[in-house]
């Protein structure tokens, strides 16, 4: 197969030329997330020539993702996206190496993980995920190329690129709340801009060329296509080392407050328990429990007195990501007793089903 052809529109750039092609082939970057913002990202950077591409996501894929993760096909409804975002690639571009790494980021594999690749790309909703890439990216010194989506409005930015600003330097307030995309809604198009911008960074830093968007927040509006460029500086008492890295993803602390969905099971008519679901009210499946409140976490900081403190509060989301940022901002508001339960409504429901059926 003839390269210089498939490359011969960008080496005829004199920005890029066959020096350029060749520091893409040679680069190796691994995108975070093959969701709305990673399939925008990931095929742009194959048909580029990135040499070596690693997709990391553990999700799979359900119908209501093919609104805007837009690389998936119908068929594909219950693969894993990592393996299906990797099939879809190497058809695009047999010259390229793609790895699928089917498993979730944590503080157990992100430092091994990133210590292989030259470039990291955030493609992630979820805010503890965020954090965990731009410490490990400290930790190991890659440029973390950033992207997120609220509604109609998206931001792109380039962490820890030659020492700049990191992610912590812009959000330093690691309990603030956000909203994801299956908590507030999002156009397709919206991740595919943000997305392709973000693809748009990894190869600026790859040749080198144009002004890396480093210590500069991008925030762009598709509704009136308005976009604004924010700096903001490095924060130079924002430091992390190993042994913190540790102490933060891997400590006991973390996993004292989660617990099985089968251990609960047992404590579900316990006058002292109450099961807090985080989830939205339209959200299925519905889970009916005697002693249980439903406040979604966008609105649980406001309704934080609803909840009984003397209390031991299982918290489950549909999954239990979402139920993860409910236990920490209880716990930042002096509540003792708090879990996330695993697995989140999926497994209980599941569970429930099976007692019923025993």
């Amino acid at each position: 197969m003839n390269a210089s052809m498939r490359y011969n529109r960008q080496v005829i750039l004199p920005e890029i030329g066959e020096n350029g092609q060749e520091k893409l082939a040679k680069a190796k970057v691994l995108v975070i997330g093959a969701g709305g913002l990673g399939a925008a990202v990931l095929p742009y950077l194959a048909a580029a020539g990135v040499g070596e591409i690693g997709i990391a996501d553990h999700d799979v894929i359900e119908i209501s993702n093919l609104q805007r993760q837009v690389i998936y096909k119908t068929t594909a409804v219950g693969k894993y996206k990592a393996d299906e975002a990797k099939v879809r690639l190497t058809e695009l571009n047999p010259l390229i190496k793609v790895n699928s790494i089917a498993e979730k980021l944590t503080g157990n594999n992100a430092i091994a993980l990133f210590e292989n690749y030259d470039i990291i790309v955030d493609a992630t909703d979820n805010l503890a995920v965020k954090y965990l890439i731009n410490d490990a990216c400290s930790l190991t010194n890659k440029p973390m190329v950033y992207g997120s989506v609220f509604r109609f409005e998206g931001q792109v930015s380039v962490f820890n690129y030659q020492n700049g600003p990191t992610y912590s330097c812009l959000f330093p307030d690691e309990n603030s709340l956000t909203a994801n995309c299956n908590d507030a809604g999002v156009l397709g198009i919206g991740v595919g801009i943000i997305g392709m911008l973000q693809a748009n960074e990894v190869l600026k830093i790859i040749l080198e060329i144009g002004e890396v968007l480093s210590g500069k927040l991008l925030v762009y509006n598709i509704l009136n296509n308005e976009q604004q460029k924010y700096d903001f500086e490095k924060n130079s008492d924002f430091k992390i080392d190993r042994i913190t890295f540790e102490e933060k993803y891997n400590g006991s602390e973390k996993e004292h407050h989660e617990i099985e969905a089968e251990t609960v099971l047992s404590q579900i008519d316990a006058e002292d328990v109450l099961f807090l679901d985080v989830r939205n009210n339209d959200e299925l499946p519905k889970i009916i429990l005697k002693n249980s409140i439903q406040i979604p976490l966008i609105q649980l900081e406001k309704e934080i007195e609803n909840l009984d403190r003397d209390k031991t509060i299982y918290i489950f989301c549909q999954s239990g990501i979402r139920s993860k940022v409910a236990v920490e901002i209880l716990l930042k508001n002096k509540f003792k007793k708090v879990k996330s339960i695993n697995g989140g409504a999926l497994v209980l429901n599941q569970l429930l089903k099976d007692e019923l059926t025993f």
